[in-house]
């Protein structure tokens, strides 16, 4: 259950009845990560992916970079918008689970733009010089700030840059956090605020999400 639908979960029906319909195969899909997988929460959700949806669509990117593809609900999300030539690359390190997005992107249309890797994204972006027009990031949240510093570089003017579970069950507002992965949150948090290369906006979706723009 994420933050939003566990303080307000009347309202939270109201909206996912008022979004876009999901395509068919992003419903058998979030069907079978609540059936099979132990953390279901986990996926990006039906709200979460409309929006990575309709932003895909309005960038029209060549190239989109996901780290944490758990069971590819958000990749076929940001697959919508891709151009022709375009391309997804989406990075995960559960080799356990890597079947399921594996057995979705191989029956959807989008089969032939998704590069899935099984890879710590801190090797590939130590590796790769490629600079994508959208990045989705939803993975160990102990190594955010991390992967803000690594990808600034792999970025352009006009690339779209969004961190999930930023307000991380609303412990954001912990003044002294227990939890490691609260700080880096709210580190990560205070840094893009005081990025001047970036502009953005926390969207209070779900858990949070960093919505950064590259000026």
């Amino acid at each position: 259950m994420s933050y939003f639908e566990e303080l307000h979960p009347e309202m939270d029906r109201y909206l996912e009845n008022h979004a876009s319909e999901e395509p068919e195969i992003l419903r058998k899909l979030r069907r079978e990560t609540y059936q099979k997988t132990t953390q279901p929460h986990m996926i990006s959700g039906y709200q979460q992916g409309r929006l990575l949806s309709i932003v895909s669509k309005m960038l029209k990117p060549e190239k989109i970079l996901e780290i944490g593809t758990f069971t590819g609900y958000a990749t076929l999300c940001m697959a919508e918008g891709l151009t022709d030539n375009g391309k997804i690359t989406t990075l995960d390190i559960n080799e356990d689970l890597a079947y399921l997005p594996r057995k979705y992107f191989s029956e959807s249309e989008f089969s032939s733009k998704i590069d899935f890797k099984i890879q710590n994204a801190k090797d590939f972006l130590a590796e790769t010089d490629e600079v994508f027009d959208l990045i989705f990031i939803d993975a160990d949240k102990e190594s955010y700030t991390e992967y803000f510093r690594l990808l600034k570089d792999k970025t352009k003017s006009g690339s779209v840059i969004l961190f999930d579970n930023v307000l991380w069950y609303g412990k954001v507002l912990e003044e002294n956090p227990k939890l490691k992965s609260t700080q880096m949150i709210k580190d990560l948090n205070e840094q893009i605020a005081r990025d001047n290369d970036f502009e953005n906006l926390i969207l209070p979706l779900r858990d949070g999400v960093n919505f950064l723009r590259r000026k």
